[in-house]
């Protein structure tokens, strides 16, 4: 029980330069998998790792990773589970399974999938890839706890291209029907989806109104920025009665100059030369 109450995510210890500095790990993690398996998203994870670092790493979830499956623990759903290799590094720096184990990434037999199984891999609560899924699930996740009397929440990450499926707005509905405010919805706002910019493809701004129409709390922060995103996910639910929609503005391909706002890196594999020029501009040391 000592360590469950370490983790209670109520507040976190960690600086934002901290997490800055493993979110930059991530980042790197994440773009090594992609050049070992030749497949992979790297802007989407590079975009999403200040969000997974802070989540996890900054102890906003109550989570323990040493019983996967406790009982009281916080979910985390990821939605955009085509961003796997940020998801699996993050889950191994918090101690989900061996950091070794991300070097099989999907490798044949390998359990690091290209979409997260909760079959295979502790800390993952729903196999998810096709998109539009993972906030019905959350809802449903956030509505049995509530009928349950439970006072676990639920966090969704989706993506931004991702809400154009319908079945996002459904499950906004329910949510909102049902005062479902121990549910958190993040929306990596990235504007850029698989081919082009959100914008050129199917027009999707102002965002947060539309999460307002649907009776969500909505707030805006720099996806990017750890101290912003430490303090709103200190704060929620927003509104008491209200679920809560964090609509988190990044850049694809996040800290890596070859990749930022270039939709060609939605799917970009990395080459070796990639990985050095990655690792100097954030500032990691990687050995020969």
């Amino acid at each position: 029980m000592e360590a469950h109450n370490r983790e209670t995510g109520r507040g976190s210890s960690k600086s934002a330069s901290w997490l800055q500095e493993q979110a930059n790990i991530i980042r790197l993690s994440a773009m090594t998998m992609t050049n070992h398996s030749g497949l992979g998203h790297t802007g989407g994870d590079l975009s999403a790792s200040d969000i997974l670092a802070t989540l996890y790493l900054g102890d906003v979830l109550r989570v323990n990773p040493m019983e996967p499956m406790w009982p009281q623990r916080d979910r985390f759903i990821m939605s955009k589970g085509h961003c796997s290799g940020a998801f699996y590094s993050v889950l191994a720096a918090k101690g989900y399974f061996p950091k070794e184990l991300l070097a099989t990434f999907m490798d044949p037999l390998s359990r690091l999938n290209g979409h997260p199984d909760r079959n295979k891999l502790p800390g993952v609560e729903a196999n998810t890839g096709p998109l539009g899924h993972g906030l019905p699930i959350g809802v449903g996740a956030a509505l049995a706890a509530r009928m349950r009397g439970e006072s676990w929440r639920i966090f969704v990450l989706t993506g931004d291209g991702e809400l154009q499926e319908g079945s996002n707005w459904e499950a906004a509905m329910t949510a909102q029907h049902y005062n479902l405010d121990n549910l958190i919805v993040i929306v990596d706002r990235n504007r850029i989806q698989q081919g082009d910019f959100t914008e050129k493809t199917i027009r999707m701004d102002p965002v947060a109104p539309k999460w307002a129409a649907f009776g969500f709390a909505v707030e805006e922060v720099d996806g990017h920025d750890h101290a912003a995103l430490l303090d709103v996910f200190s704060r929620v639910p927003i509104a008491p009665g209200k679920p809560t929609c964090i609509i988190a503005n990044t850049i694809k391909g996040k800290g890596i100059s070859f990749a930022e706002n270039e939709p060609a890196w939605h799917h970009g594999v990395p080459t070796k030369e990639h990985l050095a020029l990655a690792a100097r501009e954030l500032g990691i040391e990687v050995g020969e």
